[in-house]
């Protein structure tokens, strides 16, 4: 009984071995992680319970934090799967070295001796490629730096600061963008180390380790504050955003949006005619102890009188937005579609004898 037992698991766990590296099994790992990628793309990334509840129902936002929809890349179950399909993708190249070892010991044409191994390099590119991009998913560090030319940020906790040296923006003759261009120099401050690159749309920088992305702009301005015709505060303020007065913090002077080529539309209310500072125009709101106390469009030659404080607008310029990447796992992920389109060209070009296979 005790031999008839040992050999049941034994056979039960060579069957599951078996299973573990099959086609079928690989394939099924694949249609879970294609459905489940294909549902996560229609769900909004990174919002909390109440979001889900209210824009979809209190059960299918349940649902979603269930499966870990709300964070797809990083769920447990698009990690387990991975996993899997990794282990897998193991399994069937391992099982496959000594007979290929074999074959290629005994074959004498050259184009067979390494034509046979383009399948087992395509499954080898493959797990990498999953292994770089699920390491790198969930161990990256993304940091957003932003500011006009000049500007100089600290780039999360990672010890550095990023620099944007200038910032241009490129137009076409019908007043479309052509391209974003930031020069930028990171430097370590703990080290003094330091590096300059060129990040523009599509093609980033590499900094100390760092991937830069130009990834949007906007407009910001000088703000300038005077109490009582004495200059009081000077500073750059981005549209969207706000500043206290110093000796009166309960006092936000917001810029609102700006509009380089202001014209007021019937319909649509103030619109900017063209990317030009033909005629610019600052959307302010001012707040007083969280109320607002007044909200209108200043020209550029206008000032805004508060009691005994004078605001004025200038020197309207775009800023960048970078988009600062750290994933250590990138290297990993490149290696694996090298090997995978070396397996490719011995698979399809340096095509192995049938009786090879």
């Amino acid at each position: 009984m005790r031999e008839n037992s040992a050999g049941q698991r034994y056979f039960g766990l060579k069957k599951a071995f078996k299973f573990l590296q099959s086609m079928q099994f690989a394939i099924t790992l694949l249609g879970i992680l294609a459905v489940y990628c294909m549902v996560a793309s229609f769900v909004t990334q990174g919002k909390s319970l109440a979001w889900y509840a209210e824009t979809y129902s209190e059960r299918t936002a349940g649902l979603i934090l269930a499966l870990g929809l709300d964070d797809a890349f990083h769920s447990p179950f698009f990690v387990a799967v991975s996993a899997f399909l990794c282990l897998n993708l193991m399994l069937c190249n391992l099982v496959r070295v000594p007979s290929l070892v074999k074959r290629f010991r005994t074959a004498e044409d050259t184009r067979i001796k390494f034509g046979m191994w383009g399948a087992w390099l395509c499954h080898l590119g493959v797990l990498l490629l999953i292994l770089g991009f699920g390491l790198g998913q969930a161990t990256k560090k993304e940091y957003t730096v932003y500011g006009v030319a000049g500007t100089t940020r600290d780039v999360g906790n990672t010890g550095c600061a990023l620099t944007i040296d200038s910032f241009d923006v490129s137009l076409r003759e019908d007043d479309t963008v052509e391209q974003y261009t930031a020069e930028l120099t990171m430097r370590n401050l703990a080290t003094g180390q330091s590096a300059s690159g060129t990040a523009s749309v599509n093609n980033p920088a590499s900094l100390l380790g760092f991937k830069c992305y130009q990834n949007s702009t906007g407009w910001a301005a000088d703000v300038h504050v005077q109490k009582n015709g004495e200059p009081l505060q000077d500073e750059v303020i981005y549209a969207g955003e706000a500043i206290s007065v110093k000796d009166k913090p309960a006092l936000e002077i917001w810029l609102s949006a700006f509009y380089p080529d202001y014209v007021l539309d019937p319909v649509k209310g103030p619109v900017s005619a063209s990317s030009s500072l033909n005629n610019p125009a600052y959307l302010y709101m001012v707040y007083f102890e969280d109320q607002m106390i007044g909200m209108n469009a200043l020209m550029a030659d206008e000032k805004l009188t508060i009691d005994e404080y004078t605001v004025t607008f200038d020197n309207p310029r775009n800023y960048s937005l970078i988009q600062v990447k750290e994933d250590h796992f990138q290297m990993l992920a490149l290696m694996g579609g090298l090997v995978l389109m070396l397996g490719l060209v011995l698979a399809f070009y340096v095509k192995p004898h049938p009786e090879a296979e």
